[in-house]
């Protein structure tokens, strides 16, 4: 982005590219995450920012990542994201990326393709993109460092490379070509009306100092995006949307990083239910101060994407970030009130009526529920050709949807409607139970994330702990675990689910051995040899200073594209479970 607009600041710079280099790979590349293996688009963009940013094309860790991508096809075979990367800095030719057109936001709702129908993460991210490649800006690119020795064939001669993945798929990527053919004869006008949309639809959501989508893609293209239409530098709209990306970086002695976004409702909500489960004096006073703080970020009667589809219902989820005012999380708002309602205090019983009839309302027709959006799960649509990374929608999920049976389960008693809600969620998540026992954790890592899920959801329920599905999935869990006593998972279970069975001592995790142990108590195994030795594990691998420190990526983005490091939960989850095995 500082190359992109002439913005470079050379001591950032030079932070940013030391903790670029300290995360190399053994092979040259760059991975997704610890230890994943090489990725092409990573390893691609790591060695052009390297190169940006002064590395020689000639040092030894440059040519090792240089053989590493030719190894792997070359920066032809990036995906999407970075193709529009590499169009925007000349590097590749425009028809090497899909056609995406900003006239996509003149479609009227029932078109197959409307942005109304892909995640709001797929939206926020889209749409500034729909500017810039209509209008095909340069990247500034001050010093003009280009990385053609990336490329194996000519690339100038490049096209859109695609693995055909079906027939829907095939079909789409010739009307992908077809559109671009047809790209020249759009009217003026309607291009101009479709960018002020466009335009609109950006300022809109931009939402203050917590920038568009509270996420750095959805972020980096809007600032881009103001720039392109002109915006001047002084533009106070221009000024904020610049200072959000700041406000996401971790700038340390030696090194510096950005951050995708940053997670404080999940993380205090969180922390919230771990001293509730400790229950002394000194722990819950502090979960009162946080509910309070939580009450006023409480979103009720703000504009939101969600309200596409429930117009008649009201207001009151919470996001994910400090603010994301037009994108409230289901997964949050489930866990805030959880720990709201665990407090029996009166003053928190209208955040947390608001928020249990909203999350009533988003149900999804499965029964399920998802993270931001109702029934996005238009499946077609994860053909196109932009949706390469595969998670281009927004369906109902087996955690998501237990942290939401979670919160039902509370008042089960007293709501005929809530309980009527509850055994449509309970009937999809015993459909979505894997053979093996376990469930799939879209937002965790993995299965072990998913079971423990499901199992506390199950037990908050009331399902009996001798119910089938209980037992298909202690069974899994205490087969699941280490000979040392710890349980873990890494990110390969996305795309080879036998992984686990495979012995990775390495990967034994304290945050992962507390959400089994957690599992493995709702579910009535406080006796159990498998929890002991989980307890022990835990109680073995403290740090000094009390706490524990993993060091493995905790959760998907994307999975398979993109993974993420929550730093708090090597803290909660282990106090978290030995303080409900202290109470059990």
């Amino acid at each position: 982005m500082m190359h992109y607009m002439d913005e470079v600041d050379a001591p950032l710079q030079k932070k940013i590219a030391v903790y670029l280099r300290d995360h190399q790979e053994l092979d040259g590349g760059w991975s997704l995450f610890s230890d994943g293996g090489s990725n092409v688009s990573c390893s691609v963009k790591v060695y052009y920012a390297l190169k940006l940013a002064g590395d020689s094309p000639d040092a030894p860790h440059m040519c090792r990542a240089r053989e590493a991508i030719l190894g792997m096809g070359g920066a032809s075979r990036s995906n999407v994201f970075t193709r529009i990367t590499l169009a925007l800095f000349r590097q590749v030719p425009w028809r090497a990326i899909p056609f995406m057109p900003v006239e996509i936001m003149l479609l009227p709702r029932w078109f197959p393709f409307h942005i109304q129908k892909v995640s709001y993460w797929s939206r926020t991210v889209m749409v500034p993109l729909f500017v810039l490649t209509s209008l095909k800006p340069a990247a500034r690119n001050p010093h003009g460092i280009g990385i053609p020795e990336l490329f194996v064939t000519d690339r100038e001669q490049e096209k859109h490379y695609f693995p055909v993945r079906s027939d829907l798929n095939r079909l789409f990527y010739a009307l992908d070509r077809i559109g671009r053919e047809l790209e020249r004869f759009i009217p003026t006008k309607i291009r101009e009306r479709a960018i002020r949309r466009a335009e609109q639809w950006i300022l809109e959501r931009s939402n203050g100092e917590g920038g568009l989508g509270a996420i750095f893609p959805a972020m980096v293209n809007a600032y881009e995006v103001l720039d392109c239409l002109g915006y001047p530098q002084d533009d106070p709209r221009r000024v904020i949307a610049k200072k959000v990306l700041e406000k996401l970086l971790v700038v340390r002695n030696g090194d510096a990083y950005c951050q995708p976004c940053v997670s404080p409702v999940w993380d205090t909500a969180l922390a919230c239910l771990t001293l509730q489960a400790v229950g002394d004096e000194n722990s819950l006073n502090p979960v009162y101060e946080a509910l309070d703080w939580l009450v006023d970020r409480h979103l009720l009667d703000e504009a939101g994407d969600w309200r596409e589809t429930r117009p008649d219902v009201p207001g009151g989820g919470w996001p994910f970030q400090f603010r994301n005012d037009h994108y409230p999380d289901l997964d949050d708002t489930a866990v805030v009130a959880v720990a709201m309602h665990q407090s029996g205090k009166p003053r928190y019983r209208e955040s947390i009526r608001r928020a249990t009839a909203w999350v009533q309302g988003m149900q999804s027709r499965q029964g399920g529920f998802a993270a931001f959006d109702v029934d996005n799960d238009n499946q077609y649509l994860n053909e196109i050709p932009f949706a390469d990374h595969g998670a281009l929608l927004d369906p109902p999920t087996s955690d998501v949807s237990a942290r939401c049976t979670a919160l039902l389960s509370c008042f089960q008693d007293t709501d005929p409607d809530v309980r009527r809600a509850l055994k449509r969620v309970l009937d999809f998540l015993a459909k979505e139970q894997e053979e093996d026992g376990s469930w799939f954790g879209r937002w965790g890592t993995n299965y072990i994330y998913g079971t423990w899920s499901v199992l506390v959801a199950l037990g908050e329920a009331g399902v009996p702990n001798e119910a089938p599905a209980v037992r298909r999935a202690v069974k899994w869990l205490k087969g699941a675990q280490r000979p040392t006593g710890g349980w873990g998972e890494d990110n390969h279970t996305y795309s080879d689910p036998a992984n686990l069975s495979r012995e990775r001592e390495r990967n034994s995790t304290a945050f992962q051995t507390a959400w089994a142990i957690l599992g493995l108590l709702a579910a009535g195994e406080v006796g159990s040899a498998a929890v002991r030795h989980g307890i022990t594990f835990l109680l073995q691998t403290r740090g000094d200073d009390g706490t524990w420190h993993d060091e493995e990526f905790t959760a998907p983005g994307f999975p398979r594209s993109f993974y993420l490091k929550y730093h708090g939960y090597g803290k909660y989850f282990p106090l978290w479970a030995l303080a409900q095995y202290r109470r059990a």
